[in-house]
């Protein structure tokens, strides 16, 4: 496995990958466009270390000062086996991107994409080698989130999706393999839907803003940090099972399933959203937030495990 992994664009997500890949013990060539993107960079690596620390996640000889900055994207992609792409989420942008680092990284590296929507065929249409470019989409941070869904495109190699998998499974991460591309991939197009049915519960009076986050946080989302949707559904049928499950509660569940709303995020929807996260923030700031998100993911990390 190579040493050497190439951040291009080390912003919020991609300075959480560059940390990650160091602590794994790789050596990372950077860049980010930013006038500030250094120094944001090895701060952000800085501040994440600790917590990589309590999980046990630096490796034996790992070292935070392996990072190399540059001042174009094709001088980072130099030498790199492994690329993660995460700049801005522009199609045009990231076009652009890809086409600088196909054209310097060595023929046998993979490029992979940290886009949250696009499609990774759009976005290779100026590469000269596609076959090596797939998604390689984290969750926010990916030095603390394990899923990484990787998708390939038209023109994606079944082999560069193979060893995009193994890469990252290597590390650490919990792969999956999105089959087909479909924009926002697999779970954000999740995500999307429970916000929606959210929104629209917030928007029919049922529940307050904050009330609509209880639900999931002090409800189904305690059991969603262990196993997804599926498998509860299959627990919820008993020692039956999914059969049983879909035997005595599908009708109702198809019932509840056609009565979902489909709202719109219009003036006053988004205004009624904003207002309603601000109270349920109840003035704590974004860094103090952070913490205490994180902090949290730290203690669930260290319990959940792999199935």
């Amino acid at each position: 496995m190579t040493k050497r992994i190439a951040v291009i664009g080390a912003g919020t997500i991609g300075a959480s990958w560059a940390a990650y890949f160091l602590a794994r013990g790789f050596e990372v060539s950077a860049y980010d466009p930013a006038p500030n993107g250094e120094d944001f960079a090895r701060h952000f690596i800085d501040n994440a270390w600790p917590i990589l620390e309590k999980l046990k996640a630096v490796q034996a000889g790992a070292d935070r000062k392996c990072l190399s900055f540059f001042k174009d994207p094709a001088t980072a992609a130099k030498g790199a086996a492994f690329v993660q792409e995460s700049g801005p989420e522009r199609e045009d942008v990231k076009i652009e991107l890809f086409a600088a680092i196909d054209g310097a990284a060595p023929a046998d590296s993979v490029i992979a994409s940290s886009s949250s929507g696009l499609l990774i065929s759009r976005v290779t249409t100026k590469c000269r080698h596609p076959e090596r470019c797939v998604i390689g989409h984290p969750f926010n941070p990916p030095h603390l989130i394990p899923l990484v869904e990787v998708v390939g495109g038209a023109k994606t190699s079944p082999d560069a999706v193979i060893k995009a998998m193994n890469f990252y499974r290597g590390i650490g991460k919990y792969p999956i393999h999105v089959k087909k591309e479909v924009l926002g991939h697999a779970a954000n197009r999740l995500q999307m839907a429970l916000w929606r049915e959210a929104i629209h519960l917030v928007m029919e009076g049922v529940v307050s803003v904050a009330d609509a986050d209880a639900a999931i946080a002090y409800g189904p989302g305690l059991r969603w940090a262990l196993m997804g949707p599926h498998l509860c559904f299959h627990m919820g049928g008993g020692d039956g099972g999914m059969k049983h499950y879909m035997e005595h509660l599908g009708p109702a569940n198809q019932s509840w399933m056609d009565d979902l709303g489909t709202p719109r995020l219009d003036a006053k929807t988004q205004k009624a959203i904003i207002d309603g996260v601000t109270e349920e923030a109840a003035g704590r700031s974004m860094d103090d937030l952070r913490r205490w998100r994180d902090r949290k993911l730290i203690e669930i990390l260290r319990v959940s495990g792999e199935p």
